[in-house]
């Protein structure tokens, strides 16, 4: 069992790493966001579709299922679009940051689904994220717009690792992650076709574009979904989206060596940043020591 929980943290810690380059390709790929993530998912269908051949499991779900991983892969797409479109219209460094609020709707998100009463000890860390924040972005009101857009996907990144903590419970993680793809592609498919514009619905990317996509939609997609969906089978909800609360220092660091003196902050930012690692490593700690201590007494 200790060996099974080491692999899986550190499996997740390997894919909060992938998620941290994840805003990199996002500030790197020219497209719009929607586009973005078209692209991104129909290469994770047809990755994780080739996977599930592979390994030859079983694709037959229910239909109650069918329909609720589609609602679910609607959610990953809007999570993903408001992600990139935050990118887009701010930077990596502010859309990062703003993620880590997701450890805070996680903590009230997952007693309603799970029919538990909220630990207190999950709000208050997630309070002291929201301290984090407030001093990265207090100087920051320029990015006003892409703090709003970055909470909404943040708060979206922590309905969806709930639901998944319910549905993972019932299937394999790759027949998750297959179909809800799926229903992200068909949802971002049906807006990209309504959406309006007298253009094109989709734009052919360039070819360093295509690159890009290719490494998006295979390893930080197909590859780091399917390990973050597993690793709840032993892993809460809530600790999974307290460690990925680590993307925002894994991918500011990557963005300023990257993108240079773009994705440089105040002072504030730093501060507020170490608030929130601080956070996210002391509240494991502190289930360790309580662990320590009931079974000592």
């Amino acid at each position: 069992m200790k060996n099974q929980l080491l692999s899986s943290h550190l499996k997740l810690h390997f894919v909060v790493l992938i998620y941290g380059f994840t805003a990199i390709l996002g500030k790197l790929i020219s497209l719009p966001a929607a586009q973005l993530v078209w692209y991104r998912m129909l290469i994770a269908v047809v990755a994780f579709y080739l996977f599930i051949r592979w390994k030859k499991t079983d694709l037959a779900i229910s239909r109650k299922q069918f329909f609720k991983l589609f609602g679910i892969g609607i959610i990953v797409a809007v999570h993903w679009i408001t992600f990139f479109g935050a990118i887009k219209i701010s930077n990596v460094s502010v859309t990062l940051g703003c993620l880590a609020t997701a450890t805070l709707f996680t903590s009230l998100l997952e007693p309603f689904f799970f029919r538990k009463r909220i630990n207190a000890v999950e709000v208050i860390v997630g309070l002291l994220i929201i301290v984090g924040l407030y001093l990265i972005f207090r100087f920051e009101t320029r990015y006003s717009l892409g703090i709003t857009v970055a909470l909404i996907s943040a708060f979206l990144a922590g309905l969806f690792t709930v639901i998944n903590k319910k549905m993972v419970m019932y299937q394999k993680a790759s027949v998750i992650s297959f179909y809800e793809m799926l229903g992200g592609l068909a949802g971002i498919t049906i807006y990209l076709l309504f959406s309006g514009s007298n253009n094109s619905p989709l734009a052919l990317p360039s070819p360093m574009d295509f690159v890009y996509l290719l490494i998006l939609g295979t390893i930080c997609t197909a590859y780091a979904f399917a390990v973050q969906v597993d690793v709840m089978k032993h892993l809460s909800a809530y600790i999974v989206a307290l460690t990925i609360n680590l993307e925002p220092v894994y991918g500011i660091v990557m963005a300023y060596f990257i993108f240079g003196e773009t994705e440089h902050m105040t002072g504030g930012f730093y501060i507020g940043t170490a608030i929130i690692l601080v956070s996210v490593l002391g509240f494991p700690l502190y289930h360790y020591y309580r662990r320590k201590s009931s079974i000592k007494y």
